[in-house]
């Protein structure tokens, strides 16, 4: 099993040194996947029963490329992100073009799949991929006021203040009261950014 340190392992915490990982745990499971070892994290994750362990079977099946049981709207909403940035933190690229692979299938189960994996990306400060599956996601369903808040933030940070403030407008024009578009709105008409 590996070393627990904040030095080659990323698990939610700054330090997981004192981290106590218990056998056939949902932690056991993702860390069989840190491991590369998705058999052991898929048998885990069967013999499980939450939530967490039903999506954690179908993600690994994802990771392995075959899809043996289909995830959950809630599961894909819950813990899809999560995941994600799991896979990045710890340096999983392959597994991350997995998922990232499956998006067009994860789609089909929960249309804003799109948009979580934009936001990770954007967080994790890869913006042209960020970019591309905010598109991706606006051509799947326009009408998401988060969609253009995030458009928005994008363009603000690639210092597009044209594109910014419509984006600002259409996620208002969605949804009139969304406050943190009403604060940048007040910063555009102040002119502060």
């Amino acid at each position: 099993m590996t070393t627990l340190s904040k030095d080659n392992f990323f698990f939610f915490y700054d330090d997981c040194s004192n981290i106590k990982i218990l056998p056939n745990s949902l932690e056991h499971a993702y860390l069989a996947i840190i491991e590369n070892d998705l058999d052991s994290s898929k048998q885990i994750f069967k013999n499980l029963d939450s939530a967490r362990s039903k999506w954690g079977y179908s993600f690994v099946s994802i990771l392995e490329g075959y899809v043996e049981a289909f995830p959950t709207f809630f599961g894909i909403r819950n813990f899809l992100e999560i995941d994600l940035e799991f896979l990045l933190k710890n340096e999983k690229i392959t597994f991350v073009e997995q998922v990232l692979g499956a998006l067009d299938f994860l789609s089909a189960i929960n249309q804003e799949s799109y948009k979580f994996a934009a936001r990770v990306m954007y967080e994790n400060k890869l913006y042209t991929a960020a970019l591309k599956y905010m598109e991706k996601s606006k051509n799947i369903y326009y009408n998401d006021p988060e969609l253009h808040f995030m458009l928005a933030k994008y363009y603000i940070q690639s210092n597009n203040t044209k594109e910014a403030n419509f984006y600002i407008n259409e996620c208002l024009r969605l949804l009139p009261g969304y406050y943190p578009a009403l604060l940048i709105k007040q910063k555009f008409e102040e002119n502060t950014i």
